[in-house]
């Protein structure tokens, strides 16, 4: 039986040769997007997943607010660690570990071989001894109860190992020297295996020094702040595991007793509030509220957004082949008469139709195998660099085998049971046919296509608004000159500040050089320095939390940010006055600049003069809003390199809109040989320092790489919908000329041109891409405006965006068709009418 169902599909298909292609080529191409979408998502979801009693583990976070500004971090003060495992109760294991920011290590030869030194290696903590507890690491040397109970150890995984020691076994590593930033010598007390080699996991640390180091070294406890609760950073993390049947909110509570105890009467003087939260170890993966291990994370706003690209692709496929099947169904309708008449049940013609879904089903599932690694190089921002894809992975079979059924009763279920349904008198009277186009499965095709176009239209209009918003940002006046601006750092451990004015001086001298300034940062950047400064006016005291940065006297020069009133700072290596932005004056009570001139605030127990006030610039990316700032010289602060290059005077000034190919750019200025003196000063004085360099208006750009990222999928979605319901339509222009053909030659005849035919063929689809633009319109302003509500700083929604959207989509429609209702309407009407 079955038999026969599959070679009636087959006759049926080469048959429809037109119509089965484009249901096969709108499955393909949905179920290929699904197929890519969900090796992403599986992939992504997969982190972290094989730690024991995963569900019961928790990072101990911090959510606060400061003068109304919230703000997260994945820090704590370094006491919380031993405050929790004295004082909270229903834990089962807390695990602490610091980060270690370090230059260069160095490893001991043999005898008096010199060391084989090694520059910034990462993924280096302090770690407690239960961290290996918490973590089911595999151990090749060494042991996981002893191997970091006493200061001065570290264990190192096998991929450090063999880094470092080359061709040695593991067990003979143990009690090997390791000295980092020659300040610190460990010795190796056990080797791991790599956790990534196991399973995907957001944890990529590589070498673990027992924490009892930083508890014996006075030295490191002060540089860490280690007994300081008033001092977090994002370097200390705390991990706890819950007891079973422990409730999180059993803790949390806990811990704002800890905080009340601790930081209260702080966090009342100083007008903040701080919550201790628990966040799953599930979260970490895809919360950037609290930051990564240095890897990359997921974002579940995207990958909610592939889900619904997925979905959409797939519902469109599905549509075009109900739309088709639907359509033809007058063409089979002698077929189910005769079928019906020799005795087949309604049963059996349902499964011949579900047959012929299955097999072209599984027709576009071979297609979209053979698509699959074009679409991977499509979405290749998207995709991680451990992915990796292969047909014969047994979970991916399994989720083929599913949507194999799936769209295969989604799209034939429906067409399935209309054809079923006729009745066999009427059809081989042929009383049907006449009718066809009066009945409600033509009102259900038109909703079909209209959904199609709703679709369709909301990603045009989505495209347009997310690429205006983004145009916007890039072009945005931030308040300060950003072109033909680098900047680099000097060494972490360089503590010199002679040095650092020594390099500056000397890079002024270069030809290409405009200027050289040493700063703690760029004006606008994701790092955050603040500090609460109070201002008495003899009536009342106003603590207030702001922004700081740190500059030489050459800072606001450079950038070109206008000074409002009063000067700039003098020469000096410490803070001893200020410079104020326009924000910080208003939030002083100062109606006019002049006014906050020669006023007097306290500021770390000293009090300093504002000598001037600046105009309001962007110190982050424009989600967030300009907040109060001081401007100030603090030299040990300032580690960064900031230049401004002379570019050659005929070429335009760029705009980050459109940012040309920069090492063209840089050859068209003659900037090569600038760069290059730079290089060698630098390493002139940093010898043994890799010289790496960033143009400031490239890292503005690199701010908006997520909201690229979704206008690159936007993008590609609207591409991708807008053929699969262009093929759905054509398949439906093409069934509608071929059904009225006689009607069409009967026209020409009496004197109809091709213009009107074409016309009245294509009116009634017009209609119902006109009808979708108006019900896609609401949609697409909902969605627009959610996402905009992201940013401090928004562009308008303009009204040219949907118009321009509703005529786009009219256009593509109107091209679609005419392809067919031209050349249907050109036919000569003697083929058509020669039967009658």
């Amino acid at each position: 039986m079955f038999r026969n169902y599959f070679l009636v599909a087959i006759r049926n298909f080469w048959r429809n040769k037109t119509f089965s292609a484009i249901n096969i080529l709108g499955l393909a191409i949905g179920i290929s997007a699904a197929l890519v979408i969900f090796l992403i998502v599986q992939y992504d979801f997969s982190f972290d997943r094989f730690e024991k009693n995963g569900d019961r583990i928790y990072r101990i976070v911090s959510d606060y607010s400061m003068q109304g500004n919230p703000g997260h971090t994945r820090g704590i003060p370094a006491p919380l660690a031993d405050a929790v495992k004295k004082e909270i109760s229903g834990l089962d294991q807390t695990v602490s570990f610091r980060y270690y920011s370090l230059e260069k290590l160095a490893v001991p030869g043999a005898d008096s071989a010199k060391p084989k030194t090694f520059k910034e290696q990462r993924g280096v903590i302090f770690a407690d001894a239960q961290y290996f507890d918490l973590l089911s690491y595999t151990w090749l040397a060494g042991s996981a109860h002893s191997a970091l109970e006493e200061p001065n150890r570290v264990v190192l995984t096998e991929s450090r190992a063999k880094l470092y020691f080359p061709s040695l076994p593991y067990a003979s590593l143990i009690g090997r020297k390791i000295m980092y930033d020659d300040s610190l010598t460990a010795l190796v007390s056990g080797v791991v295996q790599d956790l990534d080699q196991q399973a995907h996991t957001d944890f990529n640390f590589k070498e673990f020094i027992s924490l009892p180091t930083v508890l014996d070294n006075q030295g490191l406890r002060k540089n860490f702040y280690w007994d300081d609760w008033g001092s977090t950073t994002s370097d200390q993390q705390l991990y706890v595991r819950l007891k079973s049947g422990i409730p999180a909110s059993s803790v949390k509570s806990q811990l704002k007793t800890l905080f009340n105890k601790y930081r209260g009467e702080d966090a009342k003087k100083n007008h903040f509030t701080w919550d201790f939260v628990l966040q799953p170890l599930s979260d970490i993966h895809f919360n950037s509220h609290y930051g990564d291990f240095n890897t990359r994370m997921a974002n579940r706003p995207t990958l909610n957004g592939l889900m619904l690209v997925a979905g959409f692709l797939l519902l469109l496929g599905c549509i075009n082949f109900i739309n088709l099947t639907t359509a033809q169904a007058a063409q089979r309708n002698r077929e189910i008469g005769i079928r019906k008449t020799l005795g087949s049940s309604r049963r059996q013609l349902v499964l011949q139709f579900l047959s012929e879904t299955f097999l072209t089903t599984l027709a576009a599932t071979g297609l979209s195998l053979a698509l699959t690694p074009l679409l991977l190089k499509v979405f290749a921002q998207f995709i991680p660099e451990g992915l990796h894809f292969s047909p014969g992975q047994p979970f991916l079979i399994g989720f083929l085998i599913v949507l194999v059924v799936l769209v295969s009763l989604l799209a034939g279920i429906y067409p399935a049971l209309v054809l079923s349904s006729r009745k066999p008198l009427q059809v081989l009277k042929n009383q049907s046919r006449g009718v066809e186009y009066k009945t409600s499965k033509v009102r259900m095709r038109q909703a079909l296509t209209i959904a199609q176009f709703v679709i369709a239209q909301a990603f045009i209009m989505g495209t347009l608004l997310v690429g205006n918003q983004i145009r916007f940002l890039l072009d945005q006046d931030l308040g300060f000159k950003k072109d033909a601006i680098l900047s680099f750092s000097t060494p972490h451990a360089d503590t010199s500040v002679s040095r650092r004015l020594y390099l500056v001086n000397e890079l002024r001298k270069i030809p290409g050089v405009n200027q050289a300034i040493l700063a703690n940062d760029e004006p606008s950047s994701w790092g955050w320095w603040t500090n609460v400064i109070i201002y008495n006016d003899g009536k009342k005291e106003l603590q207030t939390d702001v922004e700081l940065k740190a500059g030489d006297t050459g800072y606001l020069r450079l950038f070109h940010i206008p000074l409002l009133a009063g000067r700039n700072l003098l020469p000096s290596d410490t803070p001893r006055e200020i410079v104020i932005n326009e924000s910080y004056q208003q939030v002083l009570g100062f109606p006019h600049p002049q006014d906050a001139v020669g006023k007097m605030v306290s500021w770390n127990g000293k009090n300093v003069p504002i000598v001037g006030v600046i105009k309001d610039f962007h110190a982050h990316p424009l989600y967030y809003p300009i907040a109060p700032m001081v401007f100030c010289q603090s030299i040990d602060q300032c580690r960064d390199v900031i230049i401004a290059l002379r570019p050659r005077a005929d070429l335009p000034e760029r705009t980050l809109a459109g940012i040309p190919d920069r090492e063209s750019e840089v050859k068209e200025n003659g900037w090569q040989g600038t760069i290059s003196q730079m290089e060698k000063m630098y390493k002139k004085i940093y010898p043994e320092e890799e010289f790496n360099y960033a143009f400031l208006d490239e890292n503005l750009a690199s701010a908006y790489n997520g909201e690229q990222n979704i206008s690159d999928l936007l993008k590609w979605a609207t591409g991708l919908t807008i053929f699969i319901s262009c093929l759905g339509l054509l398949g439906l222009v093409i069934f509608t000329t071929n059904h009225r053909i006689k009607e069409i030659g009967v026209r020409k005849v009496l004197g109809a041109t091709v213009g009107q035919i074409v016309s009245l063929i294509s009116k009634d689809f017009l209609k119902l891409v006109s009808l979708a633009f108006i019900l896609a319109t609401p949609l697409a302003w909902w969605g627009i405006h959610a996402w905009l509500d992201n940013f401090a700083t928004r562009e308008t929604i303009s009204f040219w965006v949907f118009a321009g959207s509703g005529l786009l989509m009219i256009a593509i429609a109107l091209i679609t068709l005419s392809t067919q209702t031209v050349r249907a309407a050109m036919a000569n009407p003697v083929e058509s009418l020669r039967t009658e």
